[in-house]
């Protein structure tokens, strides 16, 4: 975030409705729902991400696209009923998968964000419905 408050914008594509205001967590590496994520605590499982061992819920999620099974779309959803999904989600390319999870979750969702500019971003507004990151 910058001095004096959120300034800055990035213009993405809409995947699912909503906005959202929180911290961030940003990964280099792609994610895999099922089987990467525990839908019962939020934490990555993964054995060998950048992010194994943290734990998502509530966090602006960045990521460059989703991996793995479609049943990843099923896992977010989980993720949404446990309380422990990502208060939204930016992409640089949202695939079917993560998509589908988003839509179905209600968790704001946009893609096409040059996501490295948000490398060192700590806190940001996700205005899905504008398909805009403000930080």
């Amino acid at each position: 975030m910058h001095k004096g408050g959120f300034k800055l914008i990035l213009k993405g594509r809409k995947i699912s409705s909503g906005k959202a205001e929180g911290e961030c967590l940003f990964s280099e590496q792609p994610i895999s729902f099922f089987g990467g994520i525990d839908p019962d605590t939020g934490i990555i499982i993964e054995k060998g991400h950048p992010l194994e061992g943290v734990n998502i819920a509530g966090k602006i999620l960045i990521f460059p696209h989703g991996k793995g099974s479609t049943v990843g779309s099923y896992t977010i959803y989980r993720l949404k009923k446990n309380k422990k999904a990502p208060a939204a989600m930016i992409l640089k390319e949202c695939e079917t998968i993560v998509a589908i999870g988003a839509i179905i979750s209600e968790i704001p969702c946009i893609d096409k964000i040059k996501i490295e500019k948000l490398n060192k971003i700590t806190m940001l507004k996700v205005d899905a419905d504008k398909a805009v990151v403000i930080f």
